[in-house]
């Protein structure tokens, strides 16, 4: 895909959607890094209905580590994984108490020094919460990189690693929201709705149709 292309993708998600964001609900850089890492194999709307019952009882690091891996479980055991996902906000809690004076930093190696913290979620929080131009390859950036032609790649870092080349500068704070929500609505994994694609004219999927019948 050439680089014209590529903008004009852009531009038209912009138009769409001027000031797209995460779904995810959260006031602070801290709900936002908690929501992310209950978020892993989770969805959105799973995770909010859990913060929405945790952040009015507990919204810091002090407040939910104070809560301990057993208080902690009551609020988030409708979500997957929900065991493992307490032990690491206890720890990343303890870790932000103790090493961070209970904020949340704001550079990627202490970020993924963090429990349950891996690239991707630094890079959320990195660009959502602390507007760094950064790149979360999710299932929904990965397929939808691959399927356009956009930034096609085998794996998560090369896809990303495409994209923050190839994607214009004066998109590129916005790009992630932007291809998660095309992936999540349009772009979808098993039936995309080609049909109603705001960039269908300017991506390189051809989906496979019958071969035309040749009769006798």
């Amino acid at each position: 895909m050439n680089a014209d292309k590529r903008r004009q993708i852009f531009e038209r998600l912009k138009q769409a959607n001027p000031h797209p964001t995460t779904e995810l609900e959260y006031t602070t850089p801290f709900e936002l890094l908690i929501a992310v890492i209950l978020s892993a194999q989770a969805t959105d709307v799973s995770v909010n209905k859990a913060t929405r019952r945790l952040y009015p009882i507990a919204n810091s690091p002090a407040a939910i580590h104070a809560l301990g891996v057993d208080g902690l479980i009551p609020y988030i055991q409708t979500i997957g994984l929900y065991k493992t996902k307490a032990k690491n906000v206890i720890e990343t809690c303890r870790l932000l108490v103790e090493q961070h004076g209970g904020h949340v930093p704001r550079d990627r190696e202490s970020l993924q020094a963090l429990p349950g913290v891996g690239r991707k979620t630094a890079n959320v929080v990195l660009n959502t919460a602390f507007g760094v131009a950064a790149m979360a390859v999710d299932t929904h950036i990965f397929r939808v990189s691959n399927r356009t032609g956009i930034a096609p790649g085998k794996n998560v870092d090369i896809v990303e690693a495409k994209l923050m080349k190839f994607v214009p500068a004066d998109y590129l704070m916005d790009a992630h929201h932007w291809l998660i929500l095309h992936g999540r609505y349009t772009c979808t994994a098993r039936s995309p709705q080609c049909w109603n694609c705001l960039i269908a004219d300017l991506c390189e999927y051809r989906p496979k149709t019958p071969a035309p019948d040749q009769g006798l």
